[in-house]
This record gives C-alpha cells, sequence and structure tokens, in this order.
C-alpha cells in the first residue's frame, strides 16, 4: 500500500463488528466454501461485475476507498499470490491490465494504485487485486500526522481500520460505474 492509502486509515473509529473475538478467525478462514470470493464466483452472493471470462472475474468493491474501487479476483481459489500457478498468475495479470485500462478511460484519470495484498492487510483470504483511483492532484485532502513513536499497528487493527474507514457503495453509482467501465472493455 502506498502512504497515502496507510494514512487513510490512521486514528480511525474501530467498527464494534470488529472487536468480536470471533473476527480474527473468520479474517484468516481459507475455506473455498465460505470464502466472499469464491461464494460471489459462484452466484451466492450479488456483485457489481465489470469483466469476467474464465480464468477471472472484476467487481466494485462495496465499500471503495475512492469511487471506481475495482477487485480483480481469479476464480481458482488461492490464499496467496505466491501461490497462484502460471496459468492463472497471467489470466490474472491480463485482466488486471484490462480493467485498468477501462477504469482509465470511463473515469477521465490515469493516475491509479493497484495493490495485492499477502497475508497482511488482507481482509479476504483470496488473491485479488485492489484498482484505486488515486486522489487527483489539486483536490483537497486531509493530512494525517503520526509519530514515530506510536506503538506498531497490528493486522486487526489494519483490518479493522480499513473496515471503519469506507463507506458502502451507493446502488445507482454502482450501476453508473458498470455501465461507464464495462462500456470500455
Amino acid at each position: 500500500m502506498t502512504s497515502f492509502i496507510i494514512k487513510a486509515h490512521l486514528n480511525r473509529r474501530i467498527h464494534p463488528d470488529w472487536l468480536r473475538e470471533d473476527a480474527q478467525v473468520k479474517m484468516i478462514d481459507d475455506d473455498p466454501a465460505t470464502c466472499t470470493f469464491c461464494r460471489i464466483i459462484r452466484g451466492e452472493l450479488p456483485a457489481r461485475k465489470v469483466f469476467e471470462n474464465e480464468e477471472v472475474v472484476a467487481f466494485l468493491d462495496i465499500m471503495p476507498i475512492r469511487r471506481g474501487h475495482t477487485l480483480v479476483v481469479p476464480k481458482a481459489h488461492f490464499m496467496r499470490l505466491s501461490d497462484l500457478p502460471e496459468v492463472q498468475a497471467g489470466a490474472l495479470g491480463a485482466a488486471v491490465s484490462k480493467v485498468c485500462n477501462a477504469l482509465v478511460k470511463a473515469l477521465d484519470h490515469t493516475a491509479l494504485n493497484v495493490v495485492c495484498n499477502q497475508e497482511y492487510a488482507q481482509a479476504v483470504p483470496h488473491v485479488h487485486y485492489h484498482i484505486i483511483p488515486a486522489p487527483k492532484l489539486g483536490s483537497a485532502t486531509e493530512e494525517v500526522s503520526y509519530s514515530s513513536s506510536q506503538p506498531p499497528i497490528s493486522l486487526g487493527a489494519v483490518h479493522r481500520m480499513e473496515l471503519e474507514g469506507r463507506d458502502e457503495l451507493d446502488d445507482e453509482e454502482a450501476s453508473s460505474l458498470v455501465k461507464a467501465i464495462t462500456s470500455r472493455l
């Protein structure tokens, strides 16, 4: 993650759902039967899909950091990018590039952050890339200050801050974005 994404999540309130003792267990559960992304791929959970082929699916993040925040996910369940076989890795890379191109055109903004977390800050234990439009230069941004004397943030705290720092995706906005992105693929 780049520093501005990390800074955006420092000193935020902790969502009550993340304070339950069983929350940590759910974050590291690697069972394809209960994996959120596997359930989306199987059609058990809804998603705002912007791209899909035999190997990969891409959909809007339901708790976007920024407008257009998209997830690109291999259909095969692997927890770590380092475990992904070459064929799936190639298909995933091609899909990331294709979705980035469409997102840039849809938003008329070329600055993107493309992030794949492995274990640290990985909220869903299924390989996935985040494509996050970067802030537009010159826009108002809140500076967050912190000192090196603050204790390190735990993995659980990062996950809690990640969830708390986001708002749910608006249905109308999602429909508009899906149309704008898919029309540019």
